[in-house]
Order: C-alpha cells, then sequence, then structure tokens
C-alpha cells in the first residue's frame, strides 16, 4: 500500500512549532486594508495559534 499524501492546501496553510503546537496565519489581511486601521492592521501581522480542538483534527491532515 502507497503511503498517504498530507493535505496540500493544510501544508500550505499551517506550519508545526518545535513544541507540536500549530502556527496559523490571522484573517482579515488580504484585501480591503484601507478601511482598517493602522493598530489593527499591525496586530494581524502576527501569527497566531490553532486552539486545542482544531489542532487535532489539523495534525491528522498533515501527517
Amino acid at each position: 500500500m502507497p503511503k498517504m499524501k498530507s493535505h496540500s492546501g493544510a501544508r500550505k496553510t499551517f506550519k508545526l512549532t518545535a513544541s507540536g503546537k500549530i502556527k496559523r496565519r490571522k484573517m482579515n489581511r488580504s484585501h480591503i486594508l484601507t478601511s482598517k486601521t493602522t493598530k489593527r492592521k499591525r496586530r494581524l501581522r502576527k501569527s497566531g495559534l490553532v486552539s486545542k480542538p482544531d489542532s487535532k483534527k489539523i495534525k491528522m491532515l498533515l501527517l
């Protein structure tokens, strides 16, 4: 039986940290940035972490 492939969309979207947590990009930073305040855009630059219940599902897609 061949090896299982990881989900290509999830592979491009999420990254695993060394401790096993999953990093994600914050939403609302792709377009229509003129209506958003500078403070809001600056906070959206930082990456976030996936919540514990969702991380189990995403790990299955990545492995």
